[in-house]
């Protein structure tokens, strides 16, 4: 694939991977356009959202790079398609992925479609992912790999996305900024919710949904142990945050949306918490068909586990946690990332 004359639209966050990115594109002879997606700028109680600093920290990167750099207001689709869709889920009792989502609607849809509409060749991101031109690859660095987050982009789109450091190792990404003098070598990576920094998802979503205290009570005795701010807010599996008294911590294993009551255990081997089979909906499958074994990813850099997909679910040979409903189980064959689906 020859890059002279083709142009790639390069998402910018102001980060560290999408910087290099540019670096390699540009060394590699492509016509580069960076561009800083504008997704989010709120700010929250106790919180200034980041996006100011980060535009400020892409813009000086293109400038070094001499690059065009442009900005794209996605704000109100931002909203509506990932912000809005992770509340509805969360007032279901649902625990969703809003970088998924973003990945799905504004990056590898909306970004993707603005790009090919002015004459773009490809667009570019500093994702940790590898493709052939059709497979969805796992990264070289395992530690990072990012295809976990990028599973449900389309077929059309992945045909022309370029991922510049997915044979890379983070460690020598951070070497190549630094040997080219890129201010943010270094640069902190966010943790927090994708959009909003290092807030935590508790208290973005406060800021959105009615605070409605209730009970939390064991689930084997109906004891009343202490009392929370809202069902919704927790999450199968959860042993931090209840503030409910030493010794061998307490585990959610339950929900009650109707009443109101989270239920806890100590008892580790509580059937709500383990379970062989895991039904999806809204599978997303780029193959045909998929191997009679596959492997599975439950989370972000969770161990890859044998399994069985009918189409429906996954089985499993051996018990597995539970994750919560709402979050994502993403499939591979080997390196390439077949698809995946929501857990329902």
């Amino acid at each position: 694939m020859s890059a002279a004359n083709k142009t790639v639209y390069l998402g910018m966050s102001g980060g560290v991977d999408s910087s290099v990115s540019a670096l390699i594109l540009k060394e590699q002879g492509y016509n580069v356009i960076g561009v800083y997606m504008k997704n989010w700028s709120k700010d929250l109680p106790g919180m200034k959202c980041p996006w100011a600093e980060d535009l400020a920290d892409a813009k000086r990167v293109a400038t070094k790079l001499d690059l065009d750099f442009e900005v794209w207001d996605f704000e109100d689709a931002y909203k509506k398609r990932v912000v809005d869709y992770m509340l509805d889920e969360f007032k279901k009792g649902n625990t969703p992925n809003p970088d998924i989502m973003c990945n799905q609607e504004i990056k590898f849809k909306m970004f993707y479609e603005e790009a090919m509409r002015r004459g773009g060749d490809y667009i570019a991101t500093g994702h940790y992912a590898k493709t052939d031109g059709k497979n969805l690859l796992r990264a070289t660095d395992d530690n990072k790999d990012q295809t976990y987050f990028l599973y449900r982009i389309s077929k059309e789109s992945l045909e022309h996305t370029l991922f510049p450091i997915g044979d890379m190792l983070k460690p020598d990404v951070k070497k190549l900024a630094e040997k080219n003098n890129l201010h943010n070598a270094y640069k902190k990576e966010s943790m927090g919710v994708c959009f909003v920094g290092e807030v935590g998802m508790k208290d973005f979503l406060k800021e959105y949904i009615d605070i409605k205290p209730g009970e939390i009570r064991e689930i084997e005795t109906e004891t009343v142990l202490g009392h929370h701010e809202g069902a919704i807010f927790y999450t199968i599996g959860q042993r931090h945050g209840l503030y409910i008294g030493g010794g061998l911590p307490y585990y959610v294993v339950k929900k009650d949306l109707d009443k109101n009551i989270v239920y806890v255990s100590r008892n580790l081997n509580d059937d709500n918490l383990w379970t062989k089979e895991l039904p999806l909906k809204d599978v997303v499958l780029r193959c045909d068909k998929t191997p009679e074994k596959v492997l599975v990813r439950l989370r972000h850099r969770a161990p890859l586990i044998e399994a069985k997909f009918d189409g429906k679910k996954i089985i499993f040979k051996n018990e597995v946690k539970r994750p919560a409903s709402g979050q994502s189980v993403v499939i591979y064959d080997d390196q390439i990332c077949l698809g995946g689906g929501i857990i329902d």
